[in-house]
Formats: C-alpha cells, sequence, structure tokens
C-alpha cells in the first residue's frame, strides 16, 4: 500500500467515524462480537501461522495469543454498557443551579502497531478496547512475523468494513507513511528505541500515544522462599516462548549461600519441562530468526555457562541458558536480552539487592520471591516498576481488571480490562445551567463585599 493509499484509508476512516455510526452501543459490541468470530473461526489459520513465524507450541500459542484476546473480548463486552454511561459529579456552589456530567468518548481514528514475539495478542489486545470505546482502526502488524501478518490482513480484509477496521502490512517505510497521518491516538508496543521515533511523530500532530515497551525486568528471591517452587515458576516464565516475552525475568538475584542449591533445582525444572535435549521438545519454541539468534549467541561469548548454552542455526535454536559471574558492564547488566537467557547474580543483603535494582531504569515487571509480608511490602515501596508480581513471573499480564503498562523507559500509559476501554476513551466534560436562578451576584457592577464573598465560599467548602 502506497503513501496515496494510506492517506486514502485514514481519510476514510475519519470520515466514517464523523459520521458517528461508531459510536452506538450497538455497533462497538457488533464489531467485537465479529473480532470474537474472527478469533474462533480463524483459529487453525493463526495457529499455524504463528508456528511458522515462531516455532509456537500449540498449547502456548493458543493461551497466549487466542485465548488471551477472548478473554478481553469476554471481559469488556459484559461490562461495556456500565462504562459507556454518562457518570455524574458535582458541580459547587459557583455553578449552583447546574448538574455535571462525564462522558466517556472516543478519541476517533486509532493507529495500532504490534510486534512479532506476540503477533496476535498483542496487536488484537489493544483493538479490543479501540472498538469497545467507539474508535476505527487501522492495524500495522509486525513484518517479522510475516504469516502472521497476511492472515490477520486477510481474514480482517474479509469480515470488517475498512472504514472501520483495517490491517495494513509493510516494513518500516510503510510505518513511516501511517505515523506521518493524522491519527487521533497511537498505540505501540516494542522496543524502546522504536518507540522514541513513534513519540515523536505523534508530536508532530499532537497526538497522544500510549507506548508498551520493555526493559530489564528483576527477579529477586528472598531467603526461606521455597527454591523448587520459585525455580519452577522463574523457569516457567523465562522460557515461555523461548523468552521472547517483554515481561519475561531478564536477571535472577539470589542470596549468595543459596545460588547452587537453586541452580541444581532451577536445571531439574528445565529438564522436567523439556526433557534432556529441549531441541527435541514439542513445548520448546525457536527464535524468531537468524539475526535475533546470531545477537543472543554473541551474547554468550566469554561468560560462564552453567546450563544450555547450546544453538542451531538452522533451526533457530538456542537451549534454555543460564549465566553467572557475568562481569559489570557485560549487555547482559545493561540491554534487554529478549531470549532464553537467564543471568544469575548473588547478593548479601536485600538492601544491596534493591539498590543494584533502583541504579537502573525502571522496568515494565518487577518480580519478588518472599513468604514475608513485611519484606514484600518493603520491596514494593522502595522499587519502582510498571508492574509487580510476588511468588510467580508473568502471570500479572493475565487478569484483564489489573492494569498493564511501563514507566519511564519501559513505556507510557497502560490497558487491559476497563484500562483499555478508559485508554482509548477521554472524558467529555458537560456543565448543564438551569434557567429557573440567576444568580445576580456573580455580574458587574460586583456589590456584595469580598470579605462577605470569602466567608460565604469558606462555609460552603
Amino acid at each position: 500500500m502506497n503513501g496515496n493509499d494510506i492517506a486514502g484509508l485514514v481519510g476514510g476512516q475519519r470520515e466514517f467515524f464523523a459520521g458517528g455510526g461508531t459510536r452506538r452501543l450497538e455497533a462497538r459490541t457488533e464489531a467485537l462480537d465479529k473480532l470474537q468470530g474472527l478469533l474462533r473461526e480463524g483459529e487453525a489459520e493463526l495457529l499455524a501461522a504463528v508456528k511458522a513465524d515462531l516455532g509456537k507450541p500449540e498449547t502456548e500459542a493458543y493461551l497466549s495469543e487466542i485465548a488471551f484476546v477472548e478473554g478481553e473480548i469476554s471481559f469488556i463486552r459484559k461490562r461495556l454498557k456500565s462504562w459507556s454511561r454518562p457518570r455524574r459529579v458535582r458541580t459547587g456552589w459557583l455553578t449552583f443551579p447546574a448538574s455535571g456530567r462525564v462522558y466517556p468518548t472516543p478519541y476517533g481514528t486509532s493507529l495500532i502497531i504490534g510486534p512479532w514475539n506476540y503477533p496476535i495478542q498483542l496487536l488484537l489486545a489493544p483493538l479490543v478496547g479501540a472498538l469497545a470505546a467507539g474508535n476505527t482502526a487501522v492495524l500495522k502488524p509486525s513484518e517479522l512475523a510475516p504469516a502472521t501478518s497476511r492472515t490477520l490482513a486477510r481474514l480482517i480484509g474479509q469480515r470488517f468494513d475498512p472504514r472501520l477496521l483495517a490491517a495494513v502490512e509493510g516494513g518500516a517505510e510503510t510505518a513511516g507513511e501511517l505515523l506521518g497521518q493524522p491519527f487521533d491516538y497511537i498505540f505501540y508496543t516494542g522496543s524502546s528505541r522504536v518507540g522514541r521515533i513513534v513519540a515523536a511523530a505523534a508530536a508532530a500532530n499532537l497526538t497522544p500515544v500510549t507506548l508498551e515497551l520493555g526493559g530489564k525486568n528483576p527477579c529477586l528471591l528472598d531467603r526461606g522462599f521455597d527454591l523448587k517452587l520459585a525455580a519452577r515458576r522463574i523457569a516457567w516464565g523465562k522460557f515461555f516462548n523461548a523468552g521472547q516475552t517483554c515481561v519475561a525475568p531478564d536477571y535472577l538475584l539470589i542470596p549468595r549461600e543459596l545460588e547452587k542449591q537453586f541452580l541444581d533445582e532451577f536445571g531439574a525444572a528445565v529438564r522436567s519441562f523439556y526433557g534432556d535435549d529441549p531441541r527435541q521438545s514439542p513445548d520448546y519454541g525457536r527464535i524468531v530468526n537468524e539475526k535475533h539468534l546470531g545477537r543472543l549467541t554473541g551474547l554468550l561469548e566469554g561468560v560462564e555457562i552453567v546450563l544450555g548454552g547450546g544453538s542451531d542455526p538452522a533451526e533457530l535454536y538456542l537451549a534454555p541458558t543460564v549465566v553467572r559471574s557475568v562481569p559489570a558492564g557485560h549487555p547482559f547488566l545493561e540491554e534487554e536480552i529478549f531470549g532464553p537467557i537467564l543471568p544469575v547474580l548473588t547478593y548479601r543483603s536485600l538492601d544491596e539487592a534493591l539498590d543494584f535494582v533502583n541504579l537502573r531504569p525502571r522496568p515494565l515487571a518487577f518480580y519478588f520471591f518472599s513468604s514475608d509480608r513485611k519484606r514484600q511490602r518493603r520491596v514494593i515501596a522502595g522499587t519502582a516498576s510498571g508492574g509487580v508480581c510476588l511468588n510467580d513471573t508473568v502471570s500479572q499480564i493475565l487478569p484483564p481488571a489489573l492494569p498493564f503498562g511501563g514507566v519511564g523507559k519501559s513505556g507510557m500509559g497502560s490497558y487491559h480490562g476497563k484500562a483499555s476501554f478508559e485508554t482509548f476513551s477521554r472524558p467529555r466534560s458537560v456543565l448543564s445551567r438551569s434557567t429557573r436562578l440567576d444568580p445576580r451576584f456573580r455580574y458587574p457592577p460586583y456589590r456584595t463585599p469580598l470579605k462577605t464573598l470569602k466567608k460565604i465560599a469558606r462555609w460552603i467548602s
């Protein structure tokens, strides 16, 4: 699609939105039902496409891509009527007699740019909020997941009026063309580097934007916690989708004296998941492409590997890997890994561990394994992150009632459940003055002494 086609598409959506049809509750629920039908009828095709792009096991793909979005649709659809009602608010004595209401109002035409690692979930989950709020939407799937991009574009094109919803395929040039259009809202999921480009493009049109980025998510293990349970839950979160998850644990901090025992338990957990040779396991995914595999294997040079490390470029395979004794300044400690490699670091005191975390940019997720409620509260109060998960990994993104989003370099804005509806809505204030009374005191010439007005105002307040 060239620049003129894109401009025509966006112009058509803006005109369609201006007609008001997307704002009716019936139209919004119909759009959500149609999206639900797309997922159910196209499930086999979508799972096959994700398998082709990422080698993602069918169970992982269904749970994290299809079921996740279906859950969002069901949760929001059930509550949409009540969320869409105007909310009454008090207006105060200065406008008496009057009534005030706040109307959730759609922005208009939205652009949603998705990443390659969860190419269905992270494109369609924000779309649920956009449609529920009454917006039109243009989707830009990731070109690094080409099979999924083609399948989504075809399924959407078959079921939706492009004036309401359309998917535009292409690479960086297409994304640039889209970002140059006068969208009313932009939602981007991906890297911090591209996030800055998106934010700059949005600023040129004064377009509000949500950025869901990444970061180095700490995983902190406290003394006294069940090591076998911690190992199993950390290994699951780290190696799900071969580590290509924005909320995966990026590094582990563990008491020095527990390191060996934990690594033994961790290795046992990995073998129980994937067997002695994870390459043969139907439940272990692959790296998205040769470039990313080369980046990851290059990071392993010169570090101590205590588990895994093997790779096969022909299969885009990298074994579940653990490294230790990582020197200061190594990319493992500075850059988001985004792959199945877990650096293990040791600490002597909780203060030392928290200082290590707080000296780094604010992460998207913080994981703390502890049975001590007091220490849990201390860690939550003493750190900053997009979200916190206690005694598990990754699961904080699953409940639709919990907003999901980053802070600082890990992003801005949030979504999931009601937060998605609110992200794609703006509160529009409406004040209605009564015509029965028209107090004289507010009009010039002012005859009520200021001293008297102050007394009245303070008494009413």
